[in-house]
């Protein structure tokens, strides 16, 4: 089932349990109004007979003579006088009542007999249930016509039951209305259903259509096309942040993407020069015979290409165990001055055959949480391009101070410089600021790229600040340790 006729159908199913719940609310709300009236006008005219009637003497004499000037005033309407009208003022306005809504009214005794009745229900008698007691209001039938019946029971002095006083009103006008309030519900309560059902389903399809375009957009996605983009909603709603999420992963994807050809195509440049160097070197050794020397010239120039090829391995596996997170960082706690002191002693011979001096000033105690063996590799890629690219005669300064929340170690160079506009992309792979400059001056271009994912990994910051022609500072900021040791 597609989303759009799962969204309508939930929907409908609980609209249609509210809408149930309210009709039937509605129903037997106005059940109770309507024999609720008829009730009160039952209670009425049970009061106004006994009142009438006058039972003081708690027997039936004062029924009968009502229900019998009830009945001779239903048959000689059309004889009154002046005596008649004062006696049976009361007759008069029953009789006007009746006319519109006829009362049956029926007394039984304590076996169970009728003792007398209203004329209008001629052979008929209202149904009596013994099992009652006190007043009741129920549903009967007279002649087959529904009628709202309330019981009242008559008790003597001492409490026996000396029978039951019946009333009954036609309710059939009533019952009309409630079947066609129940005829109403039950055609429109499905169409209103099925109409809901229908336009739920077309106003999901139009929320979802954003949806429909992200999945367009995606299906016609390939490595040739990875700049399409999905068309943002008008609304800034789920579905405006959804296609600007997806967009934004569309960025990463195409980024990275962009990133692993070049990275694809710079190291299958990078692998094949040595090759094609060693390659043509041996190509012309085995041209015709030369002297010993030559042999021994030719084969170091070729160990040397395919050490450099090894260790361009070794940093492409590197880098790509670190990127996969296959090597976590094994964090101590490191006294960064002696760590730095070991290094400089490890370098200097390099930097002195150069004729350059490395200076290091540290702050006592600094200490810091890194991984040892991945500190010094960043330490030494640093120090290897600072040596690399600072002239003879210059010096490389190591400075480790303390701010207020860090400890920041400064590495810095007089050599050519890094141009301004180049600076963003020096942690690169393959990234050579000169491309003019060939495999034994320029390096790899790998070594700052190991040096900050091995940062990213330790949650160490590093910057890079240059001046062409002037030097260049790495900047590594450690979280501190401990800031009052």
């Amino acid at each position: 089932m597609s989303l759009r006729n799962r969204i309508a159908l939930y929907y409908t199913v609980a609209t249609a349990f509210l809408i149930l719940l309210v009709f039937t609310a509605i129903y037997f709300t106005v059940d109770r109004v309507v024999y609720k009236h008829f009730d009160d006008e039952l209670s009425k005219e049970v009061s106004e007979t006994l009142s009438y009637a006058n039972m003081t003497a708690y027997d039936f004499k004062g029924f009968s003579q009502f229900l019998e000037s009830d009945i001779n005033d239903n048959h000689n309407e059309d004889k009154p006088d002046d005596q008649d009208e004062g006696k049976h003022s009361h007759n008069d306005k029953k009789e006007k009542k009746a006319d519109v809504d006829p009362e049956f009214i029926q007394i039984v005794n304590s076996s169970g007999e009728v003792v007398i009745k209203s004329a209008n229900l001629n052979l008929n008698t209202l149904v009596l249930e013994p099992g009652r007691r006190g007043t009741s209001y129920f549903n009967s039938h007279v002649d087959n016509s529904p009628v709202r019946q309330v019981q009242v029971s008559l008790l003597s002095r001492d409490g026996l039951s000396r029978g039951y006083l019946l009333v009954a009103v036609p309710v059939k006008s009533a019952i009309i209305v409630l079947r066609d309030l129940q005829e109403i519900f039950f055609i429109s309560f499905p169409l209103i259903i099925l109409t809901l059902f229908v336009l739920t389903r077309l106003i999901a399809g139009r929320s979802i259509r954003p949806i429909e375009k992200v999945i367009a957009t995606a299906e016609k996605m390939s490595q040739t096309n990875l700049d399409q983009r999905i068309p943002l909603p008008y609304h800034h709603d789920e579905l405006y942040r959804l296609s600007a999420t997806m967009n934004a992963l569309l960025d990463r994807i195409q980024d990275a993407f962009q990133r692993e050809k070049h990275f694809t195509a710079d190291a299958s440049h990078e692998l094949k020069t040595p090759i094609a160097v060693v390659k043509g070197t041996l190509e012309v050794l085995v041209r015709r015979p030369r002297d010993r020397d030559h042999y021994e010239s030719k084969i170091q120039f070729c160990l040397k290409e395919l050490s450099r090829m090894a260790h361009m391995i070794d940093q492409l596996l590197m880098l790509a165990r670190y990127e996969s997170s296959k090597i976590m960082p094994h964090i101590q706690t490191v006294a960064l001055p002696q760590h730095i002191d070991d290094l400089v002693e490890r370098m200097l011979p390099s930097a002195l055959a150069k004729g350059i001096s490395i200076k290091a000033h540290h702050t006592e105690n600094a200490r810091i949480a890194a991984d040892p063996g991945m500190l010094d590799m960043m330490f030494e890629n640093i120090l290897s391009n600072a040596i690399k690219y600072s002239p003879s005669g210059s010096s490389i300064a190591i400075v480790t101070e303390r701010t207020a929340a860090a400890i920041v170690c400064r590495i810095s160079d007089q050599g050519i410089g890094i141009p301004e506009e180049k600076l963003h992309a020096v942690f690169d792979r393959f990234y050579r600021v000169d491309e003019s400059r060939n495999s034994s001056t320029g390096g790899l271009g790998l070594g700052l790229s190991i040096v900050k994912k091995l940062a990213d990994l330790q949650q160490i910051k590093v910057s890079v600040q240059s001046k062409e022609k002037s030097g260049t500072s790495f900047s590594l900021t450690f979280p501190a340790l401990n800031l009052n040791c």
